[in-house]
């Protein structure tokens, strides 16, 4: 029997479900979960789209959404951005 890690990425296979698990860290995480947090969805929806949409390498956004990292609040933005381009909001 192999074990396998545990990887939040292919979960978040929907828009719905990314806004939730956003919406979810932003409400109670810390600033190193949203970091974390943004590193997943970048993951679920592409890093090379999401590197692409925001200037960015891949390696300097693998770097900058990794735990314990420090990204500039520029670069936060800029990536938060991407992923909200990327989800098809739902507003009633």
């Amino acid at each position: 029997m192999s074990i396998t890690k545990f990887n939040i990425a292919d979960y978040l296979d929907d828009d719905e479900m990314i806004q939730e698990y956003l919406n979810t860290v932003l409400e109670e995480g810390e600033s190193s979960d949203i970091i974390v947090a943004l590193g997943h969805i970048a993951k679920a929806i592409g890093m090379s789209k999401i590197a692409k949409q925001t200037g960015m390498s891949r390696p300097s956004l693998y770097k900058a959404l990794s735990e314990n990292s420090k990204p500039q609040f520029d670069t936060i933005l800029k990536v938060l951005r991407a992923v909200s381009g990327n989800l098809k909001l739902n507003v009633a």
